[in-house]
């Protein structure tokens, strides 16, 4: 399995530390410049700063603490630190901070989880504002109906701005996935357009030069020998065909396809200057001994670190990456790491490049990971499966009985189908 390396340990620690560590910060400034410090704490005389402040420190930093685990605790914490602060008569601003808290932590639920917990969330304050409201009636206590609906409204008005940003993000993945899928459909019925032209009338004559010559197999050799000179013919007229199709189809609108043969990991240095080229810095790691790889592998773990490159070039703020290919027994792994301090800074793609890569390795039984890295910066790793014999077969002929031919339909359509998410762009000057 592909492991994501362990954060440093700052970011390890949960946000009510660093809370925590600001108000202990602050108290101890206050020990050194202020007499009887403790006792100011511990006691409020209508002043903000003494012991208002440690129930919001503590408010604070308990929320932090259990808002990403326990939002709907977070909310229950901070309305517990606006009722203790509702018996602070001669500091009237500390309830309503409070409450603006627990506003805040609503709008979280809203924005980041499901609907039923961010309703539960918005229900709790409501809850506490009309039970207040009904104590003071039943208990002849004065209250004021209009501030109570005011800290109501409040509450409904950072709620709704929690779900819209909720449904503004849903509303975006799903335009996102429905556009891939769209992209990957169309793809694949033109491909399936482009094979069946292409192949079909060439595997159809190689059908029939085979049956004619079993036929006369025994009677006429000169004949068999013919058909078997057609059908040698024919195979590598559709081999090469095949391979013209696949470099058109990863190739952009204007720009000629290649007639040689796919790329693998042995042209990695060319790539690394190209990438130079255009102001890329590229640190390639080759781990293990380097050995001949099935074609569809080679291919696909250059393209992979190809399209990753690309990524760095057009979306990165950096520009720095490092390429590792490690050789393992019975496994490649493939990883690329954007070396930038933070996110990137330009506008992000759509994502297609990222489900090509997907793709691609799905079709070879392998495993894939892309995302943003702790420390910051991105990654990308591949792992794909090596068989048995890891040796590169090239013949120059392929009979239609030799797997050779299946196995060439299916690296082109594999391909091909990443393409149909995003035809990469070839890192140059």
């Amino acid at each position: 399995m592909i492991t994501e390396p362990r954060p440093p340990l700052l970011r390890r620690l949960p946000a009510g530390v660093w809370v925590g560590a600001l108000w202990t910060a602050l108290v101890a400034f206050r020990f050194f410049t202020r007499e009887n410090e403790l006792h100011h704490l511990l006691n409020y005389h209508g002043n903000p700063e003494d012991m208002p402040m440690v129930v919001t420190a503590v408010v604070t930093t308990l929320v932090a603490t259990l808002l990403v685990r326990l939002p709907l605790l977070a909310v229950v914490v901070a309305l517990g630190g606006g009722m203790f602060a509702l018996g602070m008569w001669g500091v009237p601003e500390a309830a309503p901070l409070q409450f603006l808290i627990a506003d805040a932590v609503v709008g979280y639920c809203a924005a980041t989880r499901s609907r039923r917990v961010s309703l539960t969330a918005l229900a709790l304050p409501l809850a506490t504002l009309a039970g207040l409201l009904l104590w003071g009636a039943v208990n002849d206590y004065p209250v004021n109906p209009l501030a109570y609906g005011g800290f109501a409204a409040t509450v409904l008005i950072a709620w709704l701005i929690g779900n819209t940003v909720h449904q503004g993000r849903a509303h975006t993945e799903a335009l996102r996935g429905r556009a891939s899928e769209q992209a990957i459909t169309a793809e694949r019925l033109r491909i399936a357009r482009e094979l069946h032209d292409m192949v079909a009338h060439n595997i159809g004559i190689i059908a029939i030069q085979a049956g004619m010559g079993s036929r006369v197999m025994d009677t006429q050799p000169a004949e068999t020998r013919a058909a078997l000179e057609a059908i040698e013919a024919t195979s590598r007229e559709t081999l090469a065909g095949l391979r013209r199709m696949l470099g058109a189809l990863r190739q952009g609108e204007g720009e000629p396809a290649p007639l040689e043969v796919m790329p693998g990991l042995g042209e990695l240095d060319r790539l690394v200057e190209k990438a130079a080229g255009a102001g890329v810095r590229v640190a390639l790691t080759r781990r293990g001994e380097a050995r001949p790889l099935p074609s569809e592998v080679d291919l696909a773990a250059y393209r992979i670190v190809q399209e990753a490159v690309t990524n760095v070039v057009k979306h990165s703020g950096t520009r720095d990456c490092h390429v590792t290919v490690g050789y393992g027994p019975r496994e490649l792994d493939v990883t690329v790491v954007d070396l930038g301090a933070g996110a990137a800074t330009g506008t992000p793609g759509t994502g297609y490049g990222l489900a090509g890569m997907r793709e691609r390795v799905a079709l070879l039984d392998g495993e894939f990971a892309a995302g943003p890295r702790p420390e910051g910066g991105f990654r990308v790793a591949a792992r794909l499966p090596l068989p048995e014999a890891t040796a590169v077969r090239t013949p120059a002929v392929q009979t239609p009985g030799e797997p050779g031919v299946g196995t060439a339909v299916g690296t082109a359509v594999g391909t091909a189908v990443e393409t149909a998410v995003e035809t990469p762009v070839e890192v140059g000057p």
